[in-house]
Order: structure tokens, then sequence, then C-alpha cells
């Protein structure tokens, strides 16, 4: 049974090489490969640029947040200018 393992497995390794070597050797061949080999480089590179976005991801999520409590005017503000502006109403009036 092992034999037949072995001798299995070596054909198919056989037949594999006589496969690698005849698409080797087909017109065009040398270009798909560098074109492979490029895109290979090419995702390698993706993948350096795509790294350091999730934390500017949550860099902008906290920046966002700051400018949106920056925006909202708070309380005390929004109490202050509805005085004066129901004061300057009344004096307008009279």
């Amino acid at each position: 049974m092992a034999e037949r393992r072995q001798d299995l497995l070596g054909r198919l390794a056989d037949m594999s090489e006589d496969a690698i070597q005849r698409l080797s050797e087909a017109p065009g061949a040398d270009r798909a490969l560098q074109a492979l080999k490029g895109l290979g480089d090419k995702v390698d590179e993706l993948q350096r640029r795509t790294r350091g976005f999730e934390e500017i991801e949550k860099r902008l999520t906290a920046l966002e947040k700051k400018v949106d409590s920056m925006a909202k005017p708070s309380r005390r503000a929004s109490s202050a200018r509805s005085r004066t502006s129901k004061t300057g109403a009344t004096a307008k009036k009279s």
C-alpha cells in the first residue's frame, strides 16, 4: 500500500513538472509570469498602504465628535441668548 501511494505521488509530481515545463515553453508565458509577479508586488504595496486606515478612522471619529460638540451651543450660552433676545424685544416695543 505504501509503495502504491509513493508511486501515485511520484507520478503526480512528474505530471505536474511536465505541465509546468510545457507552460513555461508556451509563447507569452514570460509575460504572464512577469504580470503575476507584478501583481504580487502590487498587492503587497496595497496592504502596506491600507494598514494605517483603521487608526486614521478612529482619529477621524474622535475629531468628528469634537467638532460636533463645538458646533452645538451649550445650555448656558443658549439661555443667555434667549434672555437678551426677550429683553431686547420688549425694549423695542415700548
